[in-house]
């Protein structure tokens, strides 16, 4: 189904017109009941013609409708799609036309929507219309603007079995109305469940950490590609993966961002070690390499500076030493030896 743009921005005009018509009827129905005596029959037509207005011609006021920026009405006719109001304007259309919004009353945890108080009256959502009949019911505006849907958490396993709770942030908006009220049931109710479903498509192909021979891309060749490391990548091909599933619901998808990623709590603890023992690792090996660097620093400087005469022993001795001194964690406890080392 394609969406059919209105053009019907005389409101004002059928306004005044509408009223003009409704003071004349009333003016018709006195003079009607004035001259009723003296001229029967023009006067009986004069009450019938001003009464029946006065009791039908409200109708009209039901054609009229506000729209703010960003705000679109869908429209039907006796079951009939006949058009879509879209953009600020007073319009008229056919009075008995109904707008049309699936989703008016699901709230989504997303910019946008405001929930009712179901201890009070209807309250103006959205703010569009008057109070004098003109008004559209607030719950059928569809709003046009850019929101944002926060996604709840979910505990998804990455390609390595570990459980990981992730969030994703999605930013879209109504692109095609006709779509989003005739192609699904509820177009909000769509989009959350497409948003789950796409978030664990992409996430069990990544690790949450770089891993060994792991291959995201597809292409049969490993990769360093991560959740963590690769969250931009992981981000877009999520929001590709979300519009591929509600572009047939007239949605379009400007951005999907992730807003929480950690493992699982009941691994979280026993993953935080392993960081922790990696961590320690790999600051190991490089005091090591500065040692070893510095060490043999010291063994040419004095050989070239000839302040001392080591044979292989005394080397072998000084290193150890010096690799003691300086891959310690705590401070050394020189002990001086006065005598000969043989």
């Amino acid at each position: 189904m394609e969406e059919k743009i209105l053009k019907a921005k005389n409101g004002m005009a059928m306004f005044f017109l509408s009223v003009l018509v409704y003071l004349l009827s009333i003016a018709v129905f006195v003079m009607g009941c004035v001259i009723v005596e003296e001229a029967a029959v023009l006067g009986t037509v004069m009450l019938l013609a001003g009464g029946l207005w006065m009791c039908l011609g409200w109708i009209l006021f039901l054609g009229l409708k506000i729209l703010k920026p960003q705000e679109a009405l869908v429209l039907t006719l006796f079951g009939e799609y006949v058009g879509t109001l879209k953009g600020e304007g007073f319009y008229y259309v056919n009075p008995f036309v109904c707008a049309v919004n699936p989703a008016a009353k699901t709230a989504l945890r997303q910019s946008g929507d405001v929930e009712s108080d179901k201890g009070k009256g209807a309250q103006l959502v959205l703010g569009t219309g008057n109070s004098t009949g003109m008004q559209n019911s607030p719950s059928k505006v569809i709003s046009l603007k850019v929101m944002t849907l926060n996604n709840n958490k979910q505990k998804i396993n990455d390609c390595l079995g570990n459980p990981v709770e992730i969030g994703i942030a999605v930013i879209w908006r109504v692109s095609d109305t006709a779509k989003a009220v005739f192609h699904v049931d509820n177009y909000k109710e769509f989009l959350s469940l497409q948003c789950d479903a796409a978030l664990r498509n992409i996430v069990r192909l990544y690790p949450y950490d770089v891993a060994q021979n792991v291959d995201t891309t597809g292409d049969g060749e490993p990769d360093e590609g991560s959740l963590r490391g690769s969250s931009e990548i992981v981000a877009q091909r999520i929001r590709d993966e979300i519009q591929s599933r509600v572009y047939s619901a007239g949605l379009e998808i400007i951005e999907a961002r992730i807003t929480y990623l950690a493992y699982a709590p009941e691994i979280a603890a026993v993953m935080l070690q392993r960081q922790q023992a990696s961590a320690i690792i790999d600051a190991r090996k490089m005091i090591v390499d500065g040692a070893v660097g510095m060490v043999e620093m010291a063994l040419d400087k004095l050989g070239e500076r000839e302040i001392v005469n080591l044979d292989e022993e005394r080397k072998a001795a000084m290193v150890s030493n010096l690799l003691v001194v300086l891959c310690g964690n705590k401070d050394a406890q020189p002990i001086v030896n006065s005598g000969s080392l043989y």
